[in-house]
């Protein structure tokens, strides 16, 4: 959490930035540091505070994300007004934020990559070897995606990422969407679907990015850090990842690129979201290209 409140004080905005935190179900006293945190940014972030304590039932990333966000467009009370949605464990980078703002736009809903924190890498080898590893294979994976179904809005060069460590709408289309729904996990997914059934036009600049944590321990189930220790028992194991072979990538841009016609775009991920899994048939390819200095 004060990394990310560091974070956000050295953006390259020059107007105070607002920042709207849940802090749910915690006796780590996350509350108290965030609040250190905002006093030594020198007036750089004006903090509207939320802590929490909810059922059982609800103590999910879902209700997190959902009280926090519309604790921000409550706040703005402005339709236009960007809502940016990141991560405690994030450290965007200075010019984050402006990077949202031009690209944001009355529909767009903008995805930003995600990196590993590079402060990591001696700490975590295995993972960052890994990441590189499967950022190639995502690079392949849109290569055959935007040869058979490319989206007027969204060309290469582009990403695919769009998490709730970094995703922005407007206020207005937040509101339209329904909000974050209540899910245990994927709920930054399923706002995206909602945004998209209203409309939305989801877009994934190069230029929008932050890091997270490469840490393999964390509370959201479905999240990044159980991704991490997926890869660490596979690594440790000697045993590369399994991955879908290409040719499922292939298939599955030939029926996007059918269904289409047929379904909106929100109804498209629906859809897409309760095929079958493709088969995990594939070891996770070596270094694709070598990496540049």
């Amino acid at each position: 959490m004060p990394l990310l409140l560091e974070a956000l004080a050295h953006q390259t905005l020059s107007a105070p930035i607002n920042v709207a935190l849940c802090v749910n179900n915690s006796t780590d006293g996350s509350a108290e540091a965030a609040e250190e945190a905002v006093a030594k940014a020198d007036g750089r972030l004006r903090l509207n505070l939320l802590t929490c304590e909810f059922p059982p039932e609800r103590a999910h990333a879902g209700s997190a994300r959902r009280a926090a966000m519309d604790l921000g467009a409550g706040w703005l009370n402005e339709d236009d007004a960007l809502l940016v949605s990141t991560d405690a464990d994030c450290r965007p980078p200075a010019d984050w934020l402006e990077a949202n703002l031009a690209s944001a736009g009355p529909m767009r809903i903008v995805g930003g990559r995600v990196e590993l924190d590079e402060r990591e890498a001696d700490t975590w080898p295995l993972l960052f070897d890994l990441r590189s590893r499967f950022d190639d294979y995502w690079s392949k994976v849109r290569e055959i995606e935007d040869a058979v179904d490319p989206v007027p809005w969204d060309l290469p060069p582009r990403h695919g990422d769009h998490t709730g460590a970094s995703l922005a709408l407007t206020a207005g289309l937040y509101d339209a969407a329904g909000g974050v729904p209540l899910t245990s996990s994927g709920e930054d997914r399923a706002l995206v679907a909602a945004a998209l059934a209203v409309g939305g036009e989801l877009i994934h600049p190069q230029a929008v990015w932050t890091r997270t944590s490469a840490r393999p321990a964390g509370r959201a189930d479905g999240g990044m850090a159980e991704e991490m220790r997926r890869w660490l028992a596979a690594g440790s194991d000697g045993v590369d990842p399994k991955v879908p072979a290409f040719n499922h990538w292939q298939s599955r841009a030939l029926w996007r690129r059918a269904m289409r016609r047929a379904l909106g775009p929100g109804e498209l991920m629906l859809a897409e979201a309760k095929l079958p899994p493709m088969p995990n048939e594939m070891s996770l390819p070596k270094r694709l290209r070598a990496s540049s200095a």
